[in-house]
């Protein structure tokens, strides 16, 4: 199986390319491959296929798009979207050949995506409208946090915080309201830290805490604004690095690093 490794702004990713959509990827492959101690070590994995090649189910009939980004948790689960991984993955596309830098569409679970990308440097990607669901609330050690729902295409509840985010012990998921969030949530905890600038962390269904999310940092965002994507850019400082979003009352655009950093294959019989 060949791989590539890559990571936006340190949330990492196994790329497994399957032009054609040969390749069986079960859930217990894609936990062995994310594994940091046994396998390569990912916070999830990007499928890269034709969307021709794909179900027609799984695409929901996104036929606008070249290519489809089959997006696994680190525990094997399916996710809708990835606003890091779909920088990286287009990265990789354009890297190998795939693609030219310009501006086109990819298809994910959460809908069409498009990315803006010259041969090098950052990665835009515009990840739709926010669609605020009202508010929520989470609990950690025992200390009760009031946010924002935000779908992004997946579920996010971004949690506002009084004091510095790196204080929160986030080694274990954040209890919530299973009846509010049947599909399991992420959950993202932001402290201001100026105008309009946040400092965030976030826990991820399916992963773990992770050095950034990218949907999150857009939920983030749009909790910090009071529920509402109105006009204006953010900056939101993870643990990986920066990002910027930009809302601009109609749609929500990412822009961040894609970094591709090693390829090559794994052993016969491994997986």
């Amino acid at each position: 199986m060949r791989f590539v490794k890559g990571h936006g702004t340190e949330n990492d990713f196994v790329i497994l390319p399957d032009l054609d959509g040969a390749l069986e990827l079960t859930p217990e492959a894609v936990v062995r491959l994310c594994d940091r101690r046994a396998g390569i070590g990912a916070d999830g994995v990007l499928r890269v296929v034709r969307t021709k090649a794909m179900d027609s189910g799984a695409t929901g009939g996104l036929d606008g798009a070249e290519w489809f980004m089959d997006y696994r948790n680190a525990d094997g689960s399916i996710a809708e979207m990835c606003g890091n991984g779909v920088r990286v993955f287009a990265r990789y596309l354009v890297d190998s050949g795939l693609a030219a830098p310009g501006e086109w569409d990819i298809a994910t679970r959460g809908g069409l995506k498009r990315v803006t990308l010259g041969p090098s440097g950052d990665v835009s990607v515009d990840m739709g409208a926010p669609v605020p669901l009202g508010p929520g609330e989470a609990s950690l050690a025992g200390a009760v946090f009031h946010g924002e729902r935000v779908s992004m295409g997946n579920p996010h509840l971004a949690c506002h915080v009084d004091g510095p985010v790196a204080a929160l012990d986030l080694s274990r998921a954040p209890d919530f309201d299973p009846q509010a969030f049947p599909e399991g949530v992420n959950v993202e905890f932001y402290r201001p830290v100026g105008d309009r600038h946040l400092e965030m962390r976030v826990y991820e269904r399916g992963s773990g805490e992770t050095r950034s999310c990218g949907t999150g940092t857009v939920a983030a965002a749009v909790a910090a604004a009071g529920g509402a994507a109105g006009p204006g850019e953010w900056t939101v400082d993870v643990l990986g690095g920066r990002l910027t979003v930009t809302l601009d009352g109609r749609t929500s655009h990412l822009r961040g690093p894609a970094v591709l950093v090693a390829e090559g294959e794994t052993r016969p019989g491994w997986i």
